[in-house]
């Protein structure tokens, strides 16, 4: 069957295949709920200063549940950097596609965020907690639910599933997914797929459903502002000196126009999005407090999805603690600089570079050292894997599926489509406005991770009456 013959396919037969589906996601959910459950209960933090243990815990986990749902080849595999790193344990999991049939290769990660302070939680963030219809925990939405609806597809479709599977969980994105490249040459052959569903994003909002067509690049960098050999006394020789914190703040001041605008040469900015949102919506969704002016001009997705965003994520001066009556030689922050489809990571790192050290104040000695690049992304939108995807979630909800952009970065993509440039990209997620991800209470909605199972059982289904993607 061609992708023009199943996207005219007989309304009803299609009606009838997904409320069967539908009922079998229904009957499988309650395992799947408990699944996703005792994953959040393992404290998977693949930063370096906690305990990595719990990490190959989780990928034990991950592995255990796959070969459970009848993958008959799971791995348990790691990657080396040509400096000798090794990768955090990813869990590769395959199912041979029938002659003729496509290959899949569906992608989440196990690795999670560090929770935080345990008192910004309403609730312990390792122990799942349903509150409203929403389960709240570390990892409940970023992206363990987004391993469980690659679970529940295969587990619905069991013996029909119609394509070869390739399930790829990675151990270390919360990281920068440091190793990824390495992992994807490495382990090439085990991943070659025809169509690639990343699992890894949102949805517009609570009974909305989105693909996600374009996610922005990441630069970052650190920068130290110094002006002394050493600290000195503030009585003795303040006045004619100003103190390192000072001139950061004075830099950093430069770095956005009085709209709050980025004013970094050599920046540039994509087209404006078709949708957008309510500023009320982006105030509560964002926790804006009241009298706050939002910044930039034109719509808030542009704002968010298709112009470069600069921020301050954290700063070294003398904390208020340990703070004497000395002027303080030196400063350092640490931007993050979130880029446009179209921009080039090393020119935008080298125009914000040639930026800071071009606007020293008061001639202090500004040093930039260079941090993480990652591409941007940008899909085709009518793609017959596109079509195929926005007919499965117009089914699974009932409505038809938003296209969005995401001003968050996840910069294997392009890794992906390097290694695999004749792959089909789908960028989907089970988080929505209110999952929090990255941040205290994160959850996910009981009830849409239940359409998603379904949305990527039909999905894997139709691919596979399908054929091969283009």
């Amino acid at each position: 069957m061609t992708h023009e013959s199943l996207e005219n396919l007989d309304p009803t037969s299609r009606a009838t295949a997904t409320d069967d589906l539908r009922d079998r996601v229904s009957a499988a959910f309650p395992a799947l709920r408990a699944d996703l459950e005792a994953l959040v209960r393992i404290p998977s933090v693949s930063a370096p200063a906690f305990d990595q243990a719990h990490v190959a815990a989780s990928a034990a986990a991950v592995a255990d549940l796959l070969g459970a749902a009848g993958m008959p080849d799971v791995r348990l595999l790691t990657a080396t950097r040509a400096d000798g790193v090794v990768s955090r344990p990813a869990v590769v999991a395959r199912r041979p596609a029938p002659a003729g049939a496509p290959t899949v290769l569906l992608y989440a990660h196990h690795d999670v965020q560090p929770p935080g302070r345990d008192e910004d939680w309403r609730s312990a963030p390792f122990e799942p907690t349903e509150r409203d219809g929403r389960l709240y925990g570390r990892g409940a939405a970023d992206d363990k639910a987004g391993v469980v609806a690659h679970l529940g597809a295969l587990r619905v479709l069991g013996e029909d599933l119609p394509v070869g599977v390739t399930v790829f969980v990675e151990g270390e994105e919360e990281i920068g997914s440091p190793t990824f490249v390495d992992f994807l040459t490495q382990h090439r052959d085990l991943l070659q797929a025809d169509v690639i569903v990343v699992a890894d994003s949102t949805n517009w909002k609570v009974g909305v459903p989105a693909l996600t067509t374009s996610l922005r690049g990441l630069v970052d960098c650190e920068v130290e502002v110094a002006v002394l050999e050493h600290a000195v006394h503030s009585g003795m020789y303040g006045g004619p000196v100003l103190d390192a914190p000072t001139l950061l703040a004075r830099l950093i001041a430069t770095l956005h126009d009085d709209d709050g605008a980025v004013a970094v040469a050599g920046l540039t900015s994509a087209d404006e999005p078709a949708v957008d949102l309510p500023e009320e919506a982006f105030r509560t969704d964002a926790s804006v407090l009241d009298g706050v002016r939002l910044a930039g001009s034109g719509t808030l997705t542009g704002r968010m999805w298709t112009k470069p965003a600069l921020s301050v994520i954290g700063i070294d001066a003398t904390s208020v603690a340990q703070a004497s009556n000395t002027i303080a030689p030196r400063a350092r922050a640490k931007l993050s600089l979130r880029i446009p489809p179209g921009q080039d990571p090393v020119e935008a790192a080298a125009a914000l570079r040639a930026h800071l050290e071009g606007h020293a104040p008061f001639g202090a000695r500004v040093t930039v050292v260079d941090g993480e690049l990652g591409k941007a992304f940008r899909s085709p939108v009518d793609s017959a894997a596109m079509r195929t995807a926005r007919q499965a979630f117009a089914d699974a909800w009932g409505t038809e599926p938003v296209d969005i952009g995401v001003g968050g970065s996840i910069p294997f993509i392009a890794d992906l489509l390097e290694v695999f440039p004749d792959a089909a990209i789908l960028v989907t997620g089970v988080e929505d406005p209110d999952s929090r991800a990255h941040g205290a209470d994160e959850s996910v909605h009981l009830g849409e991770l239940e359409k998603v199972v379904l949305a990527e059982a039909l999905l894997l289904s139709r691919l596979g009456a399908a054929g091969p993607a283009d």
